[in-house]
């Protein structure tokens, strides 16, 4: 690979993308990033009305499968890409509208939970590194070890200092894992607090959605300042050249979908995927 898969040669979509990659608040890189200076109401990546916006989605859906049929037989890499954000951020949505095209066979979506006992036997990276993907295989992850920042975090079980120390550890095991193939994309779905408002109580209105419901999701609404700021540390110092942030603008689902699709076909055009040499033995070979 001769560039950084996270560089556009197209320049328009290099400067809309930038402009979505955290930036320290008023430029200094010694403060978090202020998740202020972003609009989860935006929509940069959409050009015209939703409809147009809509079929753009498609469009790409169909491209990324071909581009991940082509990661599959090349083996040269791994994808893997992290969606993290708020309840009712749309992690789940993202799943359906971005990855539903794609062929099972090399696509792995992993939902991650609380963590179970066993687990918690273990540094808390050790379930994360069972589930990375393999040679050619795509995995989502729905939440990730950035939860381990999060929500500890919040509640004050772990210190400030080990705070720093999981921040550390996660930009080591992030470069590991680039360094031996696997190409990260982090996407940080940003919705607003009234967008929150409305998407959970849709959820209570709708009979078919009250499965998606958790009363501890209100519990941790009232915490939305706090993990607001959490997201700001982060995002701040885990943004590295091997495994870069995109802020998402997501209070609209379509443009969400139409920007980590557009963002996913970027990074999988730069790794220069190609398919591998068949056998010279069955270049006359007939079948009869």
């Amino acid at each position: 690979m001769s560039k950084s898969p996270f560089q556009s040669n197209d320049k328009a979509l290099a400067k809309r993308w930038a402009a979505w990659q955290p930036r320290p608040a008023n430029g200094s890189g010694a403060k978090p990033v202020s998740l202020k200076d972003f609009d989860p109401d935006a929509t940069p990546f959409m050009n015209g009305e939703k409809a147009q916006a809509k079929e753009d989605v498609q469009a790409l859906a169909i491209e990324l499968d071909t581009l991940q049929d082509l990661l599959y037989a090349d083996r040269r890499y791994k994808l893997l890409v992290l969606l993290q954000g708020t309840d009712a951020s749309g992690k789940d949505g993202t799943v359906r509208g971005v990855f539903g095209s794609m062929s099972a066979l090399g696509v792995h979506a992993v939902g991650w939970k609380a963590p179970t006992e066993p687990e918690r036997a273990h540094d808390y990276l050790w379930r994360i590194h069972q589930r990375v993907p393999g040679a050619g295989e795509l995995t989502v992850f729905n939440r990730s070890h950035y939860e381990d920042v999060l929500v500890p975090v919040i509640n004050d079980w772990i210190t400030p200092e080990q705070q720093r120390q999981r921040l550390a550890h996660i930009n080591d095991f992030e470069r590991m894992l680039s360094e031996t193939g696997t190409v990260i994309v982090k996407f940080m779905l940003h919705i607003g607090f009234e967008e929150q408002r409305e998407r959970l109580q849709e959820r209570l209105d709708d009979p078919t959605k009250h499965w998606k419901f958790d009363m501890g999701d209100i519990a941790v609404r009232k915490q939305w300042a706090d993990y607001q700021k959490a997201y700001e540390t982060l995002l701040a110092a885990t943004h590295t050249p091997w495994a870069p942030w995109t802020i998402v603008p997501a209070n609209s689902k379509t443009h969400r979908n139409l920007m980590i699709a557009t963002v996913l076909r970027e990074v999988l055009q730069n790794l220069d995927l190609r398919y591998p040499p068949g056998d010279p033995g069955l270049e006359h070979f007939t079948v009869e």
